[in-house]
């Protein structure tokens, strides 16, 4: 198992972190052990495609006809020289 030292950490996280460890009944090193454990557990959520999370969050209402706009062709400007 690996050691790792944490250094300048703020008194009042300390102190919460030494209070929390004497409700749990361990020491500060076993708890802050836990609080890592149950914040790395969980999966790292993948980064979602915007387009995909458009999709899931709006795609049950159902999708919505234009009507087709009749085009006119590009213009030129003379912009002068």
């Amino acid at each position: 198992m690996a050691v790792m030292t944490i250094r300048n950490i703020d008194d009042a996280i300390k102190n919460r972190l030494r209070l929390r460890a004497a409700m749990h009944g361990r020491s500060m090193e076993d708890e802050a052990r836990d609080i890592l454990r149950s914040a790395l557990s969980t999966e790292i959520p993948r980064p979602r495609n915007l387009g995909q999370a458009i999709h899931e969050r709006f795609g049950a209402l159902g999708g919505v006809d234009l009507p087709d706009l009749p085009r006119e062709p590009i213009r030129a400007v003379d912009f002068g020289e």
